[in-house]
């Protein structure tokens, strides 16, 4: 069998094993260790699997990923998210569909702190559900909301998407943290205007909440005041220059841990549950990383990269044409492929197709984990469509579908505009690192 031909037999295994439901990790290692050993020998395979589970293991960048994740998880021990949504809920919540305004808002915010679209969209159905539930509002536009909105958690720094891309592409992860700030913002602001419009042309969807008083909005702003001073430490730490991201992943879970214990909101118990999730979640990411470091030799080896990028050249679309048919693809695969899988998969073979057109690498870094988020309430994976589900049982997923689609089309939108207008991605990196 021909080297060609061995590659694409592993893709087409690769794409079985993830169909019945194979761990992303477990599946990548077998088709890239398997591969190895056909193409190079049990030896090569074996060295390969040691080389880079140290290599990886020993970089020092990915401290980023333990630190914010605990940082998210304490953050929502103590209470921090929900003190964050209920001073949207004070502040906008009297508006028609205010309480889905301070949702996606609240969604926002945690992004923040969590780097997590699921946990963003877990914690604020919590949060939030109940709420919007007892006003009355559409379920389509309750649970579509929280959908929707836990889909920032990837977007707006700390992302742990940006984090693989800068590993597998070895792309700087501060540059891409500062370069998804604006775009995560016009996103938050789409999603708004989104809710402003359905519940103007349908007033029932989201009935005004609550008339609360200017002493109860104070008071909610200032419960919002520690949240918001970690977000400004560390994204701002990293823009100012005066941390690098590992230093900011440090510096954030600290605050949020003193934070937990001098307000006593933070137990024992409750600080060893967020370092368990921590080390879990962690240890997800690095299995798929050291995965994803098997699979791409094994691409390479196949010639399956090359072979494919000469064709997309080859089709003498241009730069732009070339850059739309690649996110075309990744919008298509984002139906049935889980996120972290299709950056592992399809980066051997669009990044150096990127390079050779000229475009910025960090630009498609955010244009790619935007496509990624809207992956994530595509039918039929939609994975948080399942877990706002999860939290609403009663409501069923054609219904969640239903309330995601207007966001899924903002998405779209929020992706031509970054498309057609790079300097909104590239402006906070470029001022930071000239």
């Amino acid at each position: 069998m021909s080297e060609g031909m061995l590659g694409v037999v592993g893709v087409v295994v690769l794409l079985g094993l993830l169909a019945v439901r194979i761990p992303v990790a477990f599946a990548m290692f077998l088709v890239g260790f398997v591969g190895i050993w056909a193409l190079n020998g049990w030896n090569a395979a074996m060295g390969l699997l040691a080389s880079e589970t140290f290599t990886l293991a020993s970089n020092p960048e990915l401290i980023v990923v333990p630190l914010f994740i605990l940082m998210g998880n304490v953050a929502s021990a103590t209470g921090m998210s929900s003190k964050l949504y209920d001073a949207a809920y004070a502040i906008v919540g009297r508006i028609k569909g205010g309480l889905a305004s301070a949702t996606v808002i609240g969604c926002g915010g945690f992004a923040a702190l969590s780097g997590s679209s699921v946990a963003s969209a877990l914690t604020m159905g919590k949060v939030s559900l109940a709420q919007m539930d007892r006003f009355n509002y559409d379920t389509r536009l309750s649970t579509g909301v929280v959908a929707a909105g836990g889909t920032l958690g990837i977007l707006i720094p700390p992302s742990t998407g940006f984090v693989i891309f800068a590993i597998l592409t070895e792309q700087s992860i501060g540059r891409l943290f500062l370069a998804g700030v604006l775009p995560g913002i016009l996103l938050l602001c789409s999603f708004l205007m989104v809710i402003a419009i359905m519940c103007w042309i349908k007033p029932e969807l989201g009935p005004p909440g609550p008339v609360t008083t200017l002493k109860e909005k104070a008071k909610a702003l200032l419960g919002a005041v520690p949240i918001l001073t970690v977000v400004v430490a560390t994204i701002g730490g990293i823009y100012g220059g005066f941390f690098s991201p590992v230093e900011a992943a440090g510096v954030g879970a600290g605050m949020v841990i003193v934070y937990g214990l001098i307000t006593q909101n933070l137990t024992w118990a409750a600080l060893k549950e967020a370092g368990q999730d921590s080390a879990v979640t962690t240890a997800t990411v690095m299995l798929i990383l050291i995965a994803a470091h098997l699979i791409n030799p094994f691409l390479a080896l196949s010639h399956i990269p090359t072979v494919v990028g000469d064709a997309l050249t080859g089709l003498n679309l241009g730069s732009y044409g070339t850059l739309f048919l690649i996110l075309a693809v990744y919008l298509v695969l984002g139906c049935f492929l889980e996120g972290f899988a299709m950056l592992v998969l399809t980066m051997p073979i669009f990044f150096p197709v990127i390079l050779n057109l000229g475009l910025d690498p960090i630009w498609f870094g955010v244009l790619v984990v935007l496509t990624l988020e809207m992956g994530l309430i595509s039918p039929p994976v939609g994975l948080n469509v399942f877990i706002v589900k999860s939290v609403a049982p009663n409501v069923s997923l054609g219904r969640i579908f239903q309330g995601v689609f207007p966001f899924w089309l903002a998405m779209l939108g929020t992706l031509l505009i970054l498309v057609l207008f790079p300097q909104i991605s590239l402006v906070l990196p470029n001022t930071m690192f000239r």
